[in-house]
C-alpha cells in the first residue's frame, strides 16, 4: 500500500495535514481517540504510518460513523452499493442525486451518504435548519468511479479492521475510554469561525464553553492531546483565543488556499490553529525541537504561537 486511501470525500478534513500534526506525535500511541472524527483522516493516516496501535473513532454525526462502521468492518457490502448507486445514475445525473439525497433524509442510509459526498460540490456538506443535507450536486462530474472507490475502502478496512472501536455519542463520553498513560486525543471540532448562530456545516455546533470545560479535565487528568480550533484566513482571524490557563502551546499551520475561497474567485491563504496540551509536549522532547519551544515554557501561563515552516 503505496499510497494513503481515503474513501470519505469531506471538505475541512486534516488529511492534507495529517503528516504534520503526526510528526509532532509520540510514535508507540495505543489508542488514537478521535471524539470528532469526520472522516477519520487523521486515524488513517496514523494507521498508514504506524504511529499508533489501535483507534476510537466517535462523532455525533450518526449516519458518518455508520458509514465509517462499514468501510471499516463489511467493505465489501459499501463498495457494491456504492457501485450500485453510481450505475443507477447514468444519463439523469441531476434528477438522482435530488431523489437520493431525499431518501437520505428520510432514512440516513450510509450508502445514500458516501453517493452525495462523492457528487455534492466541491465535498462541502451543508446542512439545512431541520438538519437535513441540502447541499447540491456538483453537475459536472459523476462521482468517484466504482473501482477508485472500492480499492480505497477496501485499504481503510485493511488499515482499521479488528482494531477500532467506533461510536456516535457526545464527544464529552469519550473521556470514560480514555487511559492517560498511553492514549492520545485528537480533536477536530467545528470551528467558532463558522459557528455564528446555526452552523451549516455541521449537523451539531459545539459550545467554546463545554469544550474549555472538556480540556480542562484532560489536563486534570494528564492525558496528552491535541486540538485542531480556527486559525486565520487571509488577514482575518478566527475565534477567540482560548484561556490560558489551559497551558496550551499554540501553533500556527499554514495550510493553502482556501477552500472556501477558491470558490468564491479569492486568493485568501489559510493559516490552522493547533494547540497542544501540556502533557503532550512533557512526553515527547522532539515536539519542542521541532516548534522551537524556549526553554522555559513551563513557567508561563501564556500560550506560545509559533509557526511551522
Amino acid at each position: 500500500m503505496k499510497r494513503m486511501p481515503q474513501p470519505i470525500p469531506y471538505q475541512g478534513s486534516k488529511r492534507n495535514i495529517a503528516a504534520q500534526i503526526l510528526s509532532m506525535l509520540p510514535t508507540d500511541i495505543e489508542t488514537l481517540i478521535e471524539p470528532f472524527a469526520g472522516s477519520a483522516a487523521l486515524s488513517i493516516r496514523a494507521a498508514f504510518s504506524g504511529v499508533a496501535r489501535s483507534f476510537h473513532l466517535n462523532d455525533l454525526n450518526g449516519p458518518l460513523m455508520d458509514l465509517l462502521n462499514l468501510i471499516v468492518n463489511d467493505p465489501n457490502k459499501i463498495a457494491s452499493d456504492y457501485e450500485q448507486l453510481w450505475h443507477q445514475q447514468s444519463g439523469r445525473e441531476r434528477d438522482f442525486y435530488d431523489e437520493v439525497r431525499a431518501r437520505f433524509n428520510s432514512t440516513n442510509r450510509p450508502d445514500l451518504l458516501l453517493y452525495l459526498l462523492a457528487r455534492c460540490v466541491k465535498a462541502s456538506v451543508r446542512y439545512n435548519a431541520a438538519g437535513e443535507f441540502n447541499q447540491s450536486p456538483d453537475n459536472r462530474r459523476k462521482g468517484r468511479r466504482p473501482q477508485s472507490m472500492r480499492e480505497d475502502i477496501l485499504a481503510v478496512s485493511q488499515l482499521l479492521k479488528g482494531r477500532t472501536r467506533i461510536t456516535k455519542c457526545n464527544f464529552t463520553s469519550t473521556i470514560e475510554h480514555m487511559e492517560p498513560a498511553t492514549d492520545l486525543v485528537y480533536m477536530d471540532p467545528p470551528y467558532q469561525g463558522t459557528s455564528g448562530g446555526r452552523n451549516s456545516r455541521y449537523c451539531s455546533g459545539v459550545e467554546l464553553s463545554t469544550l474549555v470545560k472538556f480540556l480542562a479535565e484532560l489536563n486534570a487528568l494528564g492525558v496528552m492531546y491535541v486540538l485542531s480550533y480556527d486559525g486565520r484566513k487571509g488577514s482575518k482571524t478566527y475565534g477567540r483565543t482560548l484561556p490560558n490557563e489551559l497551558k496550551l502551546v499554540h501553533v500556527m499551520i499554514k495550510t493553502g488556499r482556501s477552500t472556501q475561497s477558491t470558490l468564491l474567485g479569492r486568493q485568501d491563504i489559510t493559516h490552522e490553529s493547533l494547540y497542544l496540551s501540556q502533557a503532550l509536549i512533557e512526553r515527547v522532547d522532539s515536539v519542542a525541537e521541532k516548534i522551537e519551544i524556549i526553554s522555559n515554557w513551563k513557567s508561563t501561563s501564556e500560550q506560545l504561537e509559533l509557526t511551522l515552516l
